[in-house]
């Protein structure tokens, strides 16, 4: 049980003593509580409970005094109104006024999203536009027996050599296609009857390749003229190396 001046103590702290004014002030109560004992005051946080027991003995209040200034509450603007800029910051000459989304280039060559490229499945895909280019050729040949001299002559003379270029080119990719399905095919035949596959360098297969080019080139009756133009093309670059002859 508490004593009497425990009693006291907690009647005149409590939140309804404060409330009838019949209590003490927070002053009174810290003098008072300072001439308690250790074991009077456990007493007493035991019967008002912890939150008062610490708002007698300090004297703070429940409510915490704001130390900022009481803000007026700003009137909402429209939403239709423009944009007010400030004077202090320079207005920029071009700003965004409406947002744009903004447009990103899609390179399909180097996307995840269109697939890996594999040049066998992607000839046979497109194996229509050859047709379409042998009649295109044809097409530019005739214009051409019908020019006899002038501008448009000479541009379809470009053209004509452009097409054959670059269906020299298709050809020479098809017969390097051909050449490392071969080898692969080889190595998978060593694979099954129980061989270590031998995996071929990157000179290597030149050095297959321009065997290839050379085998085509001597059936076709070729091999001369390419190799004539080899070496006017070899003797130029040594030319240049050469120094220069004084007079």
């Amino acid at each position: 049980m508490l004593s009497a001046n425990c009693r006291e103590w907690a009647a005149s702290g409590s939140p309804r003593g404060s409330r009838d004014g019949g209590g003490l002030g927070p002053g009174d109560l810290q003098k008072g509580t300072s001439h308690m004992s250790f074991e009077e005051l456990l007493e007493l946080q035991s019967q008002v409970g912890t939150k008062t027991y610490k708002q007698l003995v300090t004297g703070n209040s429940t409510k915490k005094q704001s130390s900022r200034p009481p803000v007026q509450k700003a009137c909402v603007a429209d939403k239709h109104r423009p944009l007010e800029m400030s004077a202090k910051v320079r207005v920029p000459f071009l700003r965004q006024v409406v947002p744009i989304s903004k447009k990103v280039a899609r390179d399909p060559r180097f996307d995840d999203l269109s697939g890996e490229y594999n040049p066998e499945v992607f000839d046979k895909t497109y194996q229509f536009l050859n047709d379409i280019r042998a009649r295109e050729k044809d097409l530019v040949k005739k214009q051409l027996k019908k020019r006899r001299s002038g501008e448009e002559r000479e541009k379809l003379q470009q053209l004509l050599q452009q097409m054959e270029q670059q269906e020299m080119a298709q050809q020479e990719r098809k017969r390097q296609q051909e050449l490392h399905l071969a080898l692969k095919q080889e190595r998978r035949a060593q694979a099954q009857q129980g061989h270590r596959p031998y995996f071929l360098k990157k000179s290597e297969q030149r050095q297959l390749v321009l065997a290839e080019k050379f085998k085509e080139l001597k059936r076709s009756k070729k091999l001369e003229s390419f190799l004539s133009r080899k070496r006017r093309r070899n003797a130029g670059k040594d030319r240049r190396h050469l120094p220069l002859s004084k007079e």
